[in-house]
């Protein structure tokens, strides 16, 4: 069994990605056109762009689009050549905050992300500083009320590196970044759809924030959400309202 009220805590960040729906698409378009450049564009034979078309497809993008945007990472259409960037740094009260980008201007990304922190009391680390606290792993989360064993018995068997059981009743599948989307269609196919599914980085400690802390600490997140380069934010703060 793991702390807090992570159900409450997962609950405000589906709300916060469910009110800036408008740049979602944007993102997963960049996602797919990169990773089929990094990777090739048969999603059987690339997991992150399995993964990201999976996402596209939740989202109820258009085939088409999907298509548009495998072909212009693989070369077969024009398009902008995005290069990936990772900035590191913190928060208030020592979070550790990570940054992923894809842009055509690394200039301008690392200007708006040194703005977006210091503006609002955080700052920039150098390469390295906070990435040791995370792991790179898919994460799926079960409402509370759903069956701890059948979870456990469908996840592992798919390929999942654990299964967490939280104090609040939720439940958190792990698992490596390869076997997010066969480990997350296993469970579907038993019944078990997980209310927020994702590849990320996991903090290895967590950093609690309530009161005006937490609505500082928000508004460095959500300044650095809003910036056109940024693809995701990862962070070992923890909201709570």
């Amino acid at each position: 069994m793991a702390g807090h009220s992570k159900w409450a805590n997962i609950q405000h960040r589906k709300g916060r990605q469910d009110a800036k729906r408008g740049k979602i698409f944007t993102k997963i378009i960049k996602e797919i056109t990169v990773s089929a450049r990094l990777g090739g564009g048969d999603p059987n034979m690339n997991p992150r762009l399995r993964a990201a078309v999976a996402l596209a497809k939740e989202e109820n993008m258009p085939s088409d689009n999907i298509t548009r945007a495998i072909k212009k990472g693989t070369g077969e259409l024009e398009g902008v050549s995005y290069e990936e960037i990772r900035y590191e740094g913190y928060g208030i009260n020592g979070a550790a905050i990570i940054i992923d980008c894809l842009t055509d201007n690394k200039q301008r990304a690392v200007m708006d992300v040194r703005h977006a922190l210091s503006k609002h009391g955080g700052n920039l680390g150098t390469d390295g500083s906070v990435a040791f606290m995370f792991k790179h792993c898919g994460s799926l989360v079960y409402e509370p009320g759903t069956s701890e064993d059948k979870v456990m018995e469908v996840a592992l068997e798919a390929g999942a590196e654990d299964v967490i059981t939280n104090d609040d009743g939720s439940i958190e599948v792990i698992t490596p970044p390869a076997d997010f989307v066969a480990v997350k269609e296993a469970l579907e196919a038993a019944g078990l759809k997980a209310v927020m599914g994702e590849v990320t980085m996991k903090p290895d400690a967590e950093v609690i924030f309530t009161g005006d802390d937490a609505v500082k600490m928000q508004k460095i997140l959500d300044a650095l959400e809003d910036l056109d380069d940024v693809q995701d934010v990862y962070t070992s703060a923890v909201i709570e309202e």
